[in-house]
This record gives C-alpha cells, structure tokens and sequence, in this order.
C-alpha cells in the first residue's frame, strides 16, 4: 500500500466546450422537463430528446455530438502484459468499459487516435461466458458488448480479475471521441452486466484490500485551463485509497465530510441553501449529486435567478436553453456564490460562472436551471472548486474549499 501514487489526469484532447450541447446532454442523461423555456424538450414517453421550430412542429433530435460530456481522461493499465488505454473516469455510473478487438473491423480500422484492448494479448483475461452489458449516456451515446476479467493497474496499485466489459458495438459520438472508453465511480447498483452486476474498481478495491481499510475511498482534484498561473499550474489527478496531504496543506483546511444516500448508485447528499453574494437561499430538504462526468452545475431555478439577477447584462436566452452574460463582465462585478454540502458552504470560482462563448460578446454560464429535478446536478462548476472525497467505507461525501490566488476571466476556449 506504499505504493498509492496520483492517477494523472489529461484534458480531453477533441473536447470544445458548448453551453447548449453541454445543456443538452444533461437533459436527456437527467430526464428532465425545462422550467425557463426554449426549444428543445425531452419526451419521456418516448426517451427522445425534440425540438420545437417556429411554427410549432416537433421533430426528433439527433445524437448531440458531445461525447460524454467529458474534459478528462485517465491512463490506465489492463492485462498482462499492460496494454493502456485513455479512460474518462465518471462518478455518475458504474460500468468499466473498453474499445476491443471484438469492434466491426471497420470500427477498428479508422479508429484514428484511440488504444484498442485485446484480450487474446493478455495472459490474465478470461471471459465471462452469458454476460452482457449495455449502457445509454445522456448525450444519447451507446455502448454494449461481452464481459471478462483481468487485472487493472492505476495508481500504483492492481486489482486482480476486475470486471473488464469489451465493447462490441459503440455510437458515432463514441467513435467520434477521444477516450478509450469509461471507468465508472458510481456506486455499483448501477452496473449494467447481466445477469448479475459487477463490483466497480473501488469495490473491488476494497474486497481485496488493496487499499487500507481506513481509507476505502478515492478523491478527485480537478483543474482548469485558466489556472495556469497558479500554484497547481491548473493539475488534475484522483487518488485512490489516500487523501493527497499536500492539498490540504496548500488549502490550509482539514475535509468537511457529510453523509451520503447511494440508494440510486448517486454519490448524494444533503444541500439545503446557498448564497449569493452573502444572501442566503434557504432551500430545505435539497440534496445534491456530485458528477465528474458533467461539466455544468444545475440547480433550482430560484437559486439561478438569485445569480444572474446579480451580473450586469445577463439573460436567459431560450435560444441557448440557458442564462448567459456579457464577456466584457469584470471580476468584481460577478456574484460570490456558494452551495452547501452538508452543513458548510463552498464557494465557485468567479472565472468558472463562466462556461463557455456563445459570440464574441457573450459566455454561457457555467451554473443553470436544473428544471423539474428534485435535486442538483453539481458537476465540474462546482468540482473545479473543491478537493472532492468520495469515501465508500463511511458512505461520506468529503470537500475541502480551493483558494485560487487570481481569476482568469479571459473568454472560455473553444
């Protein structure tokens, strides 16, 4: 166990951050119905997302080219000897999968920029006869095929016989995309293999006791391109089985931690206000889920208002499914706003209200509506903010506040 190290993470080399695609996808990983109004709509009869056109008529929409939503990717290492492949790690599923050698040929064949996995080259792979898995993501990216175990190394440690899912057929955004396939950090209730559910990484961690058991849990840090300046140089890294004691030196705080409901596989937990420029909103009986695979942080609509009412210039534009603002906005004249997890605050990043251009003169901002959900979305908005503590043994969400010396409002890369 000495030999735990941080799983380096890369920015997701073919991402272009898009206010409305990225809007979009929530919408239909969600299911939710909009509040605010514009024309897109997702109709739950049907699972379809559709959009409405000047005169009224509806019409299905095409899968959102956005693949998975995803900024970041993690090297990881699968059989024997390792072969690595670029893994989006998502703590809003469960399923560990990967490009194979079981794809089309064709699929293999101008899969330009991706590692494929094959099992025929891993001394330690054994299939798992009659099972199956299938998986939807909410940009209406697919992915199914055949099971087998074999041994996963990342961050310096190996989980022997994990549950390996082998992708035999992949949707356009997935072929389209930069990773290699997901490794899921949801807990495992929401594990796709049939007949029987596989035990996600960190379980099996556990189980093996590859991690101390004082420690079953894993921790994610992720950094912006606007950080450069800083002291992290904008970093992005997990941890598995230890809490990075340099970062909470460097923050100068010890982890808040809160308990979590993981009855729908959700890393969940109560949020019961926020503030807006030191005004509280009460919001009570809120919880909150956090989701590295999301980008935006969705929230109640009172709590959107509370924010944008406060920027000079900004509006909900039903063209962009969303609330933006002006790029010319300074820094002392956007909101300080925090949510709660559990019972202390957080606060987001001025730069990081901003998520990405709409033109030249407008962002679209990083904080929306999260419609009709019961519950907030707090995705990389919010988690760019935080040393995030996804603890399993204790069934605990923990978070410590980053402090960043200066904010970079320079208009969001596309």
């Amino acid at each position: 166990m000495n030999n735990l190290t941080r799983v380096k993470v890369i920015h997701n080399p073919n991402y272009k951050p898009s206010g409305i695609k990225s809007y979009l996808h929530l919408l239909k990983k969600y299911q939710f119905t909009t509040t605010l109004g514009g024309p897109y709509f997702f109709l739950v009869e049907t699972g379809q997302l559709q959009k409405k056109d000047a005169a009224g008529s509806r019409g299905e929409v095409g899968a959102v080219n956005q693949p998975n939503d995803s900024m970041y990717l993690c090297a990881v290492q699968i059989g024997n000897p390792a072969q690595t492949l670029n893994l989006d790690f998502d703590t809003g599923s469960s399923d560990l999968w990967v490009w194979s050698t079981e794809l089309p040929f064709f699929t293999r064949l101008f899969a330009f920029g991706h590692n494929i996995f094959d099992p025929n080259k891993s001394s330690t792979f054994i299939m798992t006869p009659d099972s199956t898995w299938e998986i939807a993501y909410g940009d209406g990216s697919t992915a199914s095929g055949d099971v087998g175990t074999d041994d996963v190394t990342l961050g310096g440690l190996t989980i022997k016989n994990q549950t390996i899912e082998l992708a035999k057929t992949l949707s356009i955004q997935f072929r389209l995309g930069a990773g290699d396939g997901l490794l899921g950090l949801g807990w495992g209730s929401n594990n796709t293999v049939k007949p029987k559910a596989a035990q996600t990484v960190v379980e099996n961690m556990i189980t093996q006791q590859d991690i101390p058991q004082s420690a079953e849990l894993f921790t994610a840090y992720l950094g912006s391109w606007r950080d450069a300046n800083e002291t992290d140089k904008g970093e992005s890294f997990y941890t598995f089985g230890y809490i990075d004691q340099d970062v909470l030196k460097a923050a100068g705080a010890e982890p808040y931690y809160t308990p979590v409901d993981n009855r729908r596989g959700f890393w969940q937990f109560a949020s019961t206000s926020a503030t807006v420029n030191g005004k509280t909103i009460i919001r009570t009986g809120n919880t909150a889920i956090a989701d590295t695979g999301t980008t935006l942080a969705l929230v109640h609509d009172v709590v959107c208002k509370a924010i944008y009412d406060a920027i000079p210039g900004a509006k909900y534009d039903t063209s962009q499914h969303g609330y933006t603002f002006p790029v010319s906005t300074a820094a002392d004249q956007l909101p300080t706003v925090t949510f709660a997890v559990g019972g202390m605050q957080f606060a987001v990043q001025k730069e990081d209200l901003a998520f990405a251009s709409v033109d030249a003169n407008t962002v679209y901002g990083g904080i929306q509506s999260r419609g009709d959900m019961t519950f907030d979305i707090l995705g990389g908005t919010f988690l760019k903010n935080i040393y995030a503590i996804f603890d399993l043994g204790n069934v605990q969400f923990g978070a410590v506040q980053r402090v960043e010396k200066e904010q970079n409002l320079a208009p969001p890369q596309n």
